[in-house]
């Protein structure tokens, strides 16, 4: 496994290798040295972006959000207010994005930092503040849809999402990938449970 510059910015190729890194060996296999290794660097490049540990860390974070940002366009967003049927397609597109090709080691990599966040609270702070970008426009879009009670809401569609998709890529579906009408008919019964009179 290697990630080699396409012209990106190199704390950018950096993080992109982090990730790849641990997506393929866990946080022990998470080191500077590896990191150059992967990333085609001398030795030292990473240790010159990110010192520490810490800041490695955090530079996966963010990279992490920046390449799930990507998973699905903002103008692909449904409009709330066309119906809990286009809530659902969208959300099944981007359920769908995820559990398939490069996206799945994606999610692992995120597994792999949501879990070191438990045991570093210097890191967890700055995860938990990452992952507020994802659930703010979502609980914006459950209000716009309707919900009495986003925030409860969003939780509660937060967890079945993280749920199916940690199934569906470490979980004991993990050779099961739903098609993306499967998944729009779940999202929709969800939505439809949460959200019909």
């Amino acid at each position: 496994m290697s990630v080699r510059s396409t012209g990106a910015p190199r704390t950018e190729l950096i993080a992109d290798a982090a990730l790849a890194l641990l997506a393929e060996r866990g946080m022990r296999g998470l080191t500077h040295r590896a990191v150059d290794e992967t990333a085609g660097l001398p030795q030292g490049s990473t240790s010159n972006h990110a010192r520490t540990r810490l800041a490695l860390l955090e530079a996966a974070v963010r990279r992490q959000a920046e390449r799930e940002a990507e998973v699905l366009d903002p103008a692909e967003l449904p409009d709330p207010t066309a119906g809990l049927d286009q809530l659902a397609t969208g959300l099944a597109l981007a359920l769908h994005r995820y559990l398939t090709g490069e996206h799945r080691r994606l999610l692992v990599s995120r597994y792999e930092l949501a879990l070191e966040a438990t045991r570093r609270p210097e890191l967890r702070a700055f995860y938990d503040a990452t992952g507020a970008q994802f659930r703010e426009p979502l609980e914006a879009l459950l209000r716009a849809a309707g919900s009495p009670t986003p925030e409860r809401h969003t939780l509660s569609l937060v967890a079945w999402c993280d749920g199916l998709m940690f199934s569906c890529v470490a979980g004991s579906y993990h050779a099961t990938v739903p098609a993306q009408e499967e998944l729009r008919t779940s999202v929709g019964e969800l939505l439809r449970g949460m959200l019909d009179d």
